[in-house]
């Protein structure tokens, strides 16, 4: 019976091409990441599950990849076994939790104020379909060690300046603050308890719209009189009327934080792109406590890039509290929308040197070596028998010149004019 050639489901393979466009936006990225004076690190992809299991993530909570135990610590004899018997670690579902532990384990060694690059792999196991994977790349940026609002602007700074040296415009940045959640939602009424079910219904709220969420939270059996009053927040709050959220309970730090933010930002935009606040930007992890973003493209409906303060995870692992303020980069969204675009990345000529068994192997290498000295990157190959078809190949494989080599003599050819 054959293997199955197909990779695991809601996994995939790259031909040369996607690899080649992967490696671009990661570099670029990258390299804006760097000139804002963020330093690369690296963690494993595995982590301790507890470390997983408690770090406030939401619904991803559900979708860790768990690993089972090994060898003696694997004992499938014992009676009513459950899965926090069998897996004592797991794959990580973002790069947020990884860097809380790195940290703790490394601050000796680091700067007070630390501004991490991470750029690699997560797992989820996801409902495998269109646009979701099991695998995928985040392209984050933190800043940890620093309670001022200048993180946060350094962050949509330096994010918005990656999706435009990708060619990304046309975009928004949504702003909202968790402290503004909870005082607006106690003002109306409801109970901590009732506030994590509240949120999840304000978040879709650029889905349902506002009759919706109103339909839903009556579904809830919550009071009300508690109903209404939010609905009469969301009609009266706007990114032109922050300072309303004074008169609903909302701290005064909270108000002017977001203020001082947007009007940051706008200046630094120059107008390419805007910044809103959103009251119904939610986000799903819990273990935000601030302020919370997201980068939505204005023309296609869906966002390429979220993140927010979180002040109290890094403080798990060494009990102490420990400023922190991450955004990470949509990567696949963001490799997907340039395909659908037809992005080309490389820049450089692509050569295809063909030669026969006329020339000299010497001058194929050397000339090969001229044409790479010269900026292109060239492939040497043997001349088919049928050329026209290796010349078909050759176009469809990205080249868009060849040179041919014969009796020693060089001709070079535009393929898009073949």
């Amino acid at each position: 019976m054959a293997m199955n050639t197909n990779p695991a489901r809601g996994m995939r393979d790259f031909l040369p091409e996607d690899k080649a466009l992967r490696e671009y936006v990661k570099s670029t990225i990258r390299k804006v990441y760097e000139t804002s004076g963020f330093t690369e690190i690296e963690t494993p992809a595995v982590e301790n599950i507890e470390n997983l299991l408690g770090s406030d993530g939401g619904e991803n909570l559900k979708l860790i990849y768990k690993i089972l135990k090994r060898g003696e610590k694997l004992d499938l004899d014992q009676s009513g076994l459950n899965e926090s018997d069998l897996a004592d670690l797991g794959l990580r579902y973002d790069l947020t939790i990884p860097l809380c532990r790195y940290y703790a384990n490394n601050k000796a060694n680091l700067p007070g104020v630390f501004k991490a690059i991470q750029i690699g792999n997560v797992y989820r196991a996801e409902r495998s379909q269109k646009g979701r994977y099991r695998t995928f790349v985040q392209c984050d940026v933190d800043v940890i060690g620093d309670t001022s609002i200048t993180t946060e602007i350094d962050l949509i700074n330096t994010v918005t300046k990656a999706l435009t040296a990708l060619s990304l415009n046309n975009f928004v940045v949504r702003i909202n603050d968790r402290r503004v959640l909870k005082g607006a939602i106690a003002f109306a009424g409801f109970s901590d308890d009732e506030f994590p079910k509240v949120c999840i219904i304000l978040d879709k709220m650029d889905k349902i719209g506002e009759d919706g969420v109103k339909n839903e939270l009556l579904k809830e059996s919550y009071d009300e009189a508690n109903i209404d009053k939010l609905m009469d927040v969301l009609k009266v709050v706007s990114s032109d009327n922050i300072e309303a959220l004074k008169n609903y309970g909302v701290e005064e730090a909270a108000v002017e934080s977001l203020s001082t933010i947007i009007s940051a930002v706008k200046m630094l935009s120059g107008g390419a792109y805007d910044i809103e606040f959103d009251f119904t930007l939610v986000r799903g992890m819990g273990y935000y406590t601030g302020t919370i973003f997201e980068i939505a493209m204005s023309d296609l409906g869906y966002s390429v890039a979220g993140g927010g303060r979180y002040d109290e995870l890094i403080g798990r692992f060494i009990g102490e509290s420990v400023p922190a303020c991450g955004f990470s980069i949509g990567f696949e969204r963001i490799v997907d929308l340039l395909k659908e675009r037809n992005f080309k990345p490389n820049q450089r000529d692509k050569v295809a040197l063909v030669y026969d068994e006329s020339t000299a192997i010497n001058v194929v290498m050397s000339t090969a070596e001229q044409l790479r000295t010269e900026g292109s990157i060239v492939s040497i190959l043997q001349k088919a028998k049928k050329f026209g078809k290796q010349l078909n190949r050759f176009e469809a494989e990205g080249y868009n010149k060849v040179a041919i080599l014969n009796n020693d003599a060089l001709e070079l050819k535009n393929l898009l004019e073949e």
